[in-house]
């Protein structure tokens, strides 16, 4: 089991979390589905660093971004997410 080090709450056990995904861009609202469909559903499985998003669901409740070493599963870092450059 993993020990996410929450920025609020310290080292929590993953179980307290509820994972979101790879952290994407996310296309205009009005393209078309078929786009949509791809970014939701169709994910890639790096071999080495990933940022993530997860829920602190039974803890301070928010969310995390995480970025992991998929390789051995280590948790190299922790913070709030922050808004994509041109983004609101």
């Amino acid at each position: 089991m993993l020990l996410v080090p929450c920025p609020y709450c310290g080292p929590r056990s993953e179980g307290e979390f509820t994972y979101g995904g790879a952290r994407r861009p996310l296309p205009p609202l009005d393209a078309d589905i078929s786009i949509w469909r791809d970014v939701l559903y169709t994910e890639n499985n790096p071999r080495d660093r990933l940022v993530e998003l997860w829920h602190h669901t039974s803890g301070c409740e928010i969310w995390v971004e995480i970025t992991r070493d998929t390789t051995s599963h280590r948790i190299l870092s922790t913070r709030v997410p922050q808004p994509e450059a041109g983004t609101s």
